[in-house]
């Protein structure tokens, strides 16, 4: 397919996805398998298309006075690829499979793009409806933020600790993917995008096969740590999904102690048994509930640390999902804080005295972060949050003091700040 091509399809998925209301994902799968003469440098070239387009869909109709997908497609040419009139000009010749030639009225806005007057919502390129909570959080620095937020985000690695002895030893064994080191973690590599928006295919790699590094953003290597969990501890992992963070606070712990993993949807857990034997680790188990009993009952009042990675809208995460943006609804945030609320209170039955609880989103929402905790502290009396000298220095990552914001409860990761998702973590300990 021809660069020109490939446009006109991505102008064909965004419609479908406006059309029909449904993930990136599915539209762009759907159009693959009808479109099979199409190979998979093009698929991935339209992908990145479909998603830079998705990243700055407000802004680049603003700048175009249209939000239809065409619009929205040269919009985003102009201000996330960066390329002049001409260079769009080119690529819309009509000609076979090109999109039409540029009216006059889309050469001029495209000339003249200019977000200067644009509200903090398109300039920003997110909902309207949640700037109040981001405002909260961000003040003046809501649209830089948010324009970090919709830049095209790394690939970082974690290396296993209990498969290789350094970060060194995983990165010279992996010259050919261009991999640097983290500026944050200790134990993160990174990969920067490619032209396509990806990065290569690490899954297929002889190392991450052999169990030496796992795909893990740094703001989540960060957080783990954060947890601060020593070997000996007894371990819930309450929200473990895939195991990612139950991985590292399996290194961190050296296999030694015990790690419960769990979760309340089975089907999450499922890719969890597999990276476990893969990494090496020893000490986790694997508790999947069962109808509706609670697979950790029995654990009540036992557990030196309980990590909760709530479930939650995920704004943080918009660098790797900006369709998920678009499709976020109020009623989702308050369904996110129920269920908040939910978990905590479950960590809290779980936790000795002198215990602690570690909460974890990927979002940067208040309502999700300092809120949820407040309202928690009101129902539970017997926790106290541990402050941010505290937090920081006991996990030996006080050069974090300058790069993190600080909340009420806990400390909040941003691109603009940390180069990472956008990730909230507090530690709330039970009094002994």
């Amino acid at each position: 397919m021809t660069p020109a091509a490939r446009i006109s399809a991505a102008i064909e998925v965004l419609a479908d996805i406006e059309a029909r209301r449904r993930p990136a994902t599915d539209a762009l799968k759907d159009w693959g398998l009808s479109h099979r003469f199409a190979g998979s440098k093009d698929r991935a070239a339209i992908a990145s298309l479909v998603y830079d387009a998705l990243r700055r869909k407000a802004s680049a109709g603003w700048i175009m006075g249209d939000n239809a997908p065409r619009a929205v497609v040269l919009g985003m040419l102009r201000l996330q690829r960066g390329l002049d009139v001409d260079a769009i000009a080119a690529l819309c010749s009509g000609e076979r499979f090109a999109p039409e030639p540029l009216s006059d009225t889309e050469r001029e806005r495209l000339d003249q793009a200019d977000l200067s007057g644009a509200p903090a919502h398109v300039a920003g390129d997110f909902p309207d409806w949640i700037e109040p909570s981001l405002q909260r959080l961000l003040g003046d620095e809501l649209v830089p933020e948010m324009q970090s937020l919709a830049t095209r985000a790394p690939l970082d690695l974690r290396v296993n600790t209990l498969k290789v002895s350094s970060r060194d030893e995983a990165h010279d064994a992996l010259p050919h993917l261009g991999a640097v080191e983290t500026p944050l973690s200790p134990y993160g590599l990174r990969i920067m995008p490619g032209e396509d928006g990806r990065g290569p295919a690490v899954q297929s790699e002889p190392e991450f096969l052999k169990g030496w590094i796992e795909i893990q953003d740094e703001g989540s290597q960060l957080v783990a740590l954060l947890a601060d969990a020593k070997p000996g501890e007894q371990v819930v992992d309450l929200c473990a999904g895939g195991g990612g963070k139950t991985l590292a606070l399996a290194a961190m712990m050296e296999n030694h102690g015990q790690i419960y993993a769990t979760d309340n949807d089975a089907r999450r857990l499922a890719p969890i048994h597999d990276r476990l034997t893969r990494a090496g680790v020893r000490n986790v188990q694997v508790r999947t509930p069962r109808a509706r009993a609670d697979a950790v009952s029995d654990l009540d009042g036992r557990i030196d640390c309980v990590l909760v990675d709530a479930p939650c809208t995920g704004v943080g995460t918009w660098r790797r999902n900006p369709d998920a943006k678009w499709r976020l609804r109020p009623g989702s945030l308050e369904v996110r804080r129920k269920e908040q609320a939910t978990v905590l209170d479950r960590a809290a039955g779980l936790v000795k005295p002198g215990g602690r609880i570690v909460y974890i989103t990927c979002s940067i929402l208040p309502e999700e972060n300092d809120d949820a905790l407040s309202g928690f502290l009101e129902r539970h009396e017997g926790f106290t949050p541990v402050s941010h000298e505290e937090l920081l220095g006991k996990s030996e990552l006080g050069f974090l003091k300058n790069a993190t914001l600080r909340t009420a409860y806990g400390l909040q990761l941003t691109p603009q700040q940390t180069s990472t998702d956008g990730f909230f973590v507090a530690v709330l300990r039970r009094k002994p």
